[in-house]
């Protein structure tokens, strides 16, 4: 029994773990605009059932970006350590939610969410910011409050 307590506390096997991926494609529409896509994946490489209630998609504009801008978010982040990630202007956010066991990941299994906006087509690059919360945390245990991905997606202008 002390082994087993040991092994589960060791290798948290009790614990949930999600592990996100994104396939983003996009496409001219209009003269003005370019449709993103965006699909997350979410798979459950632990051994307990996952049950999801709340996460977020976030599109963020990387480029183009001013000079200015960049100077500024440099010092924030890499001189004055105030923020610990650049905080890029977004340009779409959507929250998600559902209701207790509308989304269970089981073991083994992935769930796929997908998204979709609109951007200007002046844009050129974005960042995909995706982030799911834990349903367990609790901050006197040791599992995550919540799981996120980041994709960094290029748009080439088509002329």
């Amino acid at each position: 029994g002390l082994f087993a307590y040991y092994k589960l506390q060791w290798f948290r096997d009790l614990e949930p773990h999600l592990t996100i991926t994104h396939e983003v494609s996009h496409r001219p529409i209009g003269d003005s605009y370019v449709h993103i896509a965006i699909t997350a994946t979410l798979y459950n490489s632990s051994r307990v059932k996952l049950g999801l209630r709340e996460g977020f998609f976030l599109v963020q504009q990387v480029s183009p970006s001013s000079d200015e801008d960049v100077e500024a978010w440099y010092g924030e982040v890499f001189v004055r350590r105030e923020q610990s990630e650049i905080l890029w202007p977004t340009l779409d956010e959507k929250p998600l939610s559902w209701g207790e066991n509308e989304l269970i990941v089981e073991p083994g299994e992935s769930h796929r969410e997908a998204y979709e906006c609109i951007v200007s087509r002046e844009t050129e690059s974005v960042l995909i910011y995706t982030y799911y919360y834990n349903p367990e945390y609790a901050e006197h245990l040791p599992s995550p409050e919540g799981w996120e991905a980041s994709t960094v997606y290029d748009i080439f202008k088509s002329e």
